[in-house]
């Protein structure tokens, strides 16, 4: 598979440059190229992982190298943009998360995906895959542990001034929202990949701290399909960071704490007193070790590649995800709850995740609102 990255920056370097190396290593992989509008950058990019070819235009490198697949590694707002371009040349494409700023960018690059025989768009995902995951995943589908009740959500990590400084960092058109879409969008697909389908949502939101467009904090009640009912809670004003999701079924509570990644020994399995030992051992026997990472995503990714086969973490599955925080944002800035399938072409939140709202939406959007005040809806 010849693959190109797009965008050299800290994502690329630290997770799909060695993700891609590794593959490489076993022969499934190729880096022939990378592209960023920073000439100096893409070039010592390109000298540092022995990539042979470095472009400051996206559609020549497409023309001339004609990749397998892109990895798409640049700011959200151009996310769009650049994947529907890889498509159309017909790549397929592995994007950071936030996969793109609003429901309407997500189904135009579903759009270019064509007749649904490939090449596929698929998002950075990856708390998704390794073993753990893959554990729970299976013993929740067989309500090996029983019917799946209340579950817990949790993202709250710690970003100062200097993270904010960043000119593109917490504004609606360039990030695309705050800690639900920039930070928790991560736990929250975990937790849609583990207990499935959501119904309904009711969610708060305040920019309690930091001077930007989008909140800094938010929480919400999520019922499932299966009638479950979660809470979530984004933040990115805690000091004490953790990254949970806690699932109480009627035989046993299966409890993930981590931050940034997570291994088998950062799941735990706490079964109910009625359970035998013999049966709370299986369900606690994980097996080999295999972290979630960039390395274990893109494994699978490259294998559907070769059977031609559409992704996890990309069409609907993907995007499940995204309708969900566009709903907790539209919860959270109207005061009502949202119902899956209710946001699409004609609705606000459809096309920005502010929904126009009046102390939310940016000043240019809304004249005369100030921004970068206090608000909590």
């Amino acid at each position: 598979m010849r693959a190109a990255v797009v965008g050299t920056g800290a994502i690329a370097r630290g997770s799909h440059l060695p993700a891609l190396a590794r593959l490489a290593e076993e022969g499934r992989t190729e880096v022939v190229a990378a592209v960023d509008i920073d000439p100096a950058a893409v070039h010592e990019f390109c000298a540092s992982g022995g990539i042979p070819h470095a472009y400051t235009d996206l559609d020549r490198m497409l023309r001339e190298q004609r990749p397998d697949l892109v990895t798409v590694c640049t700011p959200p707002t151009l996310h769009r943009e650049q994947t529907v371009a890889a498509l159309r040349a017909g790549a397929w494409v592995w994007c950071e998360k936030p996969p793109v700023p609003t429901l309407a960018d997500f189904d135009a690059v579903e759009a270019a995906a064509g007749d649904g025989s490939g090449p596929y768009a698929s998002i950075v995902f990856q708390h998704r895959f390794g073993s753990g995951s893959r554990h729970v995943r299976r013993l929740l589908a067989e309500r090996a542990m029983g019917r799946p009740l209340v579950a817990h959500c949790q993202t709250t990590w710690y970003r100062d001034a200097a993270y904010y400084a960043v000119p593109w960092r917490g504004r609606w058109d360039t990030e695309g929202g705050g800690p639900a879409m920039g930070h928790g969008i991560h736990q929250m697909d975990l937790l849609l990949d583990l207990l499935g389908p959501w119904s309904e949502v009711r969610a708060m939101a305040g920019r309690l701290v930091h001077d930007v467009e989008t909140e800094d904090v938010s929480t919400a009640l999520v019922r499932f399909e299966n009638g479950a009912l979660a809470t979530v809670v984004n933040s990115v004003l805690s000091p004490d960071e953790v990254s949970r999701i806690r699932i109480d079924c009627e035989h046993a509570t299966v409890e993930l704490t981590h931050l940034y990644g997570h291994g088998n020994a950062d799941w735990r399995v706490t079964p109910a007193a009625h359970v035998p030992d013999d049966e709370a051992a299986a369900w606690r026997d994980f097996g080999p070790d295999v972290p979630s990472s960039h390395l274990e995503q893109l494994r699978e990714l490259v294998a559907s590649m070769q059977a031609g086969q559409r992704p996890r973490s990309s069409g609907e599955e993907a995007r499940t995800s995204l309708e969900l925080i566009s709903a907790l944002y539209k919860s959270a800035f109207t005061d009502v709850t949202v119902r899956r399938g209710e946001i699409g072409p004609g609705d606000p939140f459809y096309t920005a995740l502010h929904g126009g709202v009046p102390g939310w939406a940016p000043a240019a959007a809304v004249p005369g609102v100030p921004t970068g005040e206090e608000v909590s809806a």
